[in-house]
C-alpha cells in the first residue's frame, strides 16, 4: 500500500472512531449503545463484502473472467477480515450490555461457525490458487451466509434495534457508520487485490 492509501485508511479509522464517539445515546443502554452501533455496522459491512464476493464470483463464472475472479478473491478475503474483527466485538457487546456471554445465542453461535468456515475456506483457496474454483466457492458461501443469517432466530438479541428505534438521529448515525465501515472494507479489498497482481 502506498503512503496515501495508508493515510486514507488511517483517516477512515479515525472517522469511524469519531462518529462512534459522538453517536446519540439511548435511555436504556446509555453510552454502551455506541458500541452496539459500531458492532451492527461492522457485521453489515462483512455481510456486504461477502455478498459482493459472491456476485463477483458469479460474474467470473458466467464471463470466464480472470479479472472478476480476482475481485471475488479479494472481496472474500476482505469479508473475512471484517468478520473476524466483528466476532470479538460481539463478545464485548454481550459482556457490556448483558453482563455476560450467552454462548448459545444464535446470533453469536451461527456467525462464529461461518467465521471459522470462512477462515478455512480462504486458507484453502490461497493454497490451491485456482481463481474459478475460488469464484464458485465464494458464490456458494455468500449465498449460504445470507440465507442462513436471514432466517436466524433471536433469543436475547433484538431483531432490528436501530431501525425499530423510531429515532431518525440514531438511524442517520448508524447509516453513516455503516458507510464508513463499507468504505474501510473497500480499502481492504483493494489491498488484497493489489497483492494478487
Amino acid at each position: 500500500m502506498r503512503w496515501k492509501s495508508w493515510l486514507i485508511f488511517a483517516c477512515t479509522l479515525v472517522a469511524i472512531a469519531l462518529v462512534t464517539a459522538f453517536a446519540p445515546l439511548e435511555k436504556t443502554l446509555g453510552e454502551r449503545i455506541r458500541l452496539v452501533y459500531l458492532h451492527g455496522a461492522w457485521v453489515w459491512a462483512g455481510k456486504i463484502a461477502f455478498a459482493c464476493a459472491a456476485l463477483a464470483g458469479l460474474a467470473a463464472l458466467l464471463a470466464r473472467s480472470q479479472k472478476w475472479a480476482g475481485w471475488s478473491l479479494a472481496l472474500g478475503r476482505a469479508g473475512l477480515v471484517i468478520w473476524l474483527t466483528y466476532l470479538p466485538m460481539s463478545l464485548v457487546v454481550q459482556q457490556v450490555n448483558w453482563g455476560g456471554i450467552f454462548w448459545d445465542e444464535p446470533r453469536w453461535r451461527i456467525p462464529l461457525a461461518f467465521g471459522v468456515a470462512a477462515l478455512l475456506i480462504q486458507v484453502a483457496l490461497w493454497l490451491f490458487n485456482q481463481p474459478f474454483i475460488a469464484s464458485a466457492v465464494n458464490l456458494v458461501f455468500g449465498v449460504a451466509l445470507w440465507w442462513v443469517l436471514g432466517g436466524i432466530e433471536n433469543i436475547l438479541h433484538p431483531d432490528s434495534p436501530i431501525f425499530q428505534s423510531g429515532s431518525a438521529r440514531i438511524q442517520i448515525f448508524f447509516v453513516l457508520l455503516l458507510l464508513l465501515a463499507i468504505f474501510l472494507a473497500g480499502q481492504i479489498t483493494l489491498l488484497f487485490h493489489r497483492s494478487t497482481k
